[in-house]
């Protein structure tokens, strides 16, 4: 049986703690399924502080795969900035968006993706607009009625309108909050992540030099892609040989906000790490985008967007949303921006070159699947078996896939 080690952070959400995860991994995964024409088994479940951990087993006629994932936690860290009071979190969010205009960060985002610069607006202007239809309702109360105490009371009635709903409806609070510890990261970092992530980081290169795995994987999901970037520098400082022994580490970043907290002038320190992994031969990195998600820099060269060597820079993949998905489907989501960037880490409904399932559970080394033109698709069969005429090198597979076992 093929053994992989997985490590998957996932982005600032906070709409999914660890049993909203399992959950979703365990829907989207029936998808998968169905799609390739596999089995999976979902078992040994085991939560932590730092993580929750469970076990996925998936088989096809000729293959097997033992999968141990590991879904790094940061849910609490998500949760003590959304505990804030609203009247502490809106100045903390202008600071944190004037910060990002004055130091020319914005103007780095319209360089390079313009989408992603109207992701970095939206909240925003959003949020002085609300404000400004409340100023509108005390003034039109002062018209009305020629008096001031009423006007101010329209207009505070007006705030606590807009706080009481549009800001709720339209989840200002989450991208605010995701604004203000980008910023933080940025410039003081998180005590608490940082520490997390080394107790991590020594777990990974302990895995990676006596675990049974065949492949470590190491994917980071939005902003968990820098959390991972950060995970990896940590483990080669522990570990300069990482990847190079024993057990292959593959680095894969899925609609990734690298360049959100790269492009900062400030992230200097963010920028030596990035360009400390991308020097680490023994990891390869893929970069998969995706035009219609505006949450991640499509078509872009992480290294080079960021004045970094590209010597050895990432293999950029892109993928299309419409074809992993039936039509009715993809009509139905293709304006709910949230749900597109989570289509990087759900099941696909058609075979395509990106399949987050396949790359986490799949026969075919994480690596090859990014190498490929079109992933595992010529290498899985309609029944879900190997091919065996595909031209697959031992390498490329996890393990001895000749039979199941």
């Amino acid at each position: 049986m093929a053994k992989r080690l997985v490590f998957h952070i996932g982005g600032y959400d906070p709409t999914t703690p660890p049993a909203g995860a399992e959950r979703r991994f365990l829907r989207e995964i029936e998808r998968f399924q169905r799609t390739w024409t596999v089995e999976a088994i979902i078992n040994d479940l085991c939560d932590s502080a730092d993580q929750t951990k469970w076990k996925v087993t998936t088989t096809g006629p000729n293959w097997q795969v033992e999968t141990n994932y590991h879904l790094v936690r940061w849910d609490d860290v998500i949760e003590g900035f959304s505990r804030r009071s609203i009247g502490s979190r809106i100045p903390l969010g202008l600071l944190a968006f004037l910060d990002f205009v004055l130091a020319g960060t914005l103007w780095r985002y319209l360089l390079t993706n313009w989408r992603y610069a109207l992701f970095f607006l939206y909240p925003f202007v959003m949020f002085g607009l609300l404000m400004a239809t409340a100023v509108l309702i005390g003034v039109l109360a002062f018209k009305v009625t020629g008096s001031t105490p009423v006007a101010a009371g329209g207009g505070l009635f007006g705030v606590a309108a807009v706080l009481a709903g549009p800001w709720r409806w339209l989840h200002l609070g989450d991208l605010f909050d995701d604004w203000i510890f980008s910023r933080k990261y940025i410039r003081f970092g998180h005590s608490e992540i940082e520490q997390r992530l080394d107790r991590l980081a020594t777990e990974l290169v302990a895995a990676a030099s006596s675990s049974a795995a065949d492949e470590i994987l190491v994917i980071g999901h939005s902003l968990g892609a820098v959390l991972a970037v950060d995970l990896l520098d940590r483990a080669l400082k522990l570990d300069p040989a990482l990847g190079r022994t024993k057990t292959p580490v593959t680095f894969l970043s899925v609609g990734s906000s690298i360049l959100k907290v790269g492009l900062h002038p400030e992230a200097v320190r963010f920028r030596a790490t990035v360009e400390r992994v991308a020097n680490s031969r023994a990891i390869f990195w893929g970069d998969y985008q995706a035009l219609v998600d505006p949450l991640n820099f499509y078509k872009s060269r992480p290294m080079a967007e960021m004045g970094l060597s590209t010597d050895n820079e990432a293999t950029v993949r892109v993928v299309r949303f419409s074809r992993m998905l039936d039509d009715d489907i993809y009509r139905r989501i293709r304006l709910n921006f949230f749900r597109l960037h989570s289509q990087f880490v759900s099941g696909n409904d058609k075979r395509t070159s990106y399949d987050y399932f396949m790359l986490i559970c799949g026969p075919i080394s994480a690596k090859s699947q990014t190498l490929a033109p079109d992933g595992a698709i010529s290498m899985i069969a309609d029944d879900g078996g190997l091919i065996a005429s595909a031209p697959v090198s031992e390498s490329e597979l996890l393990g001895n896939p000749g039979a199941a076992t």
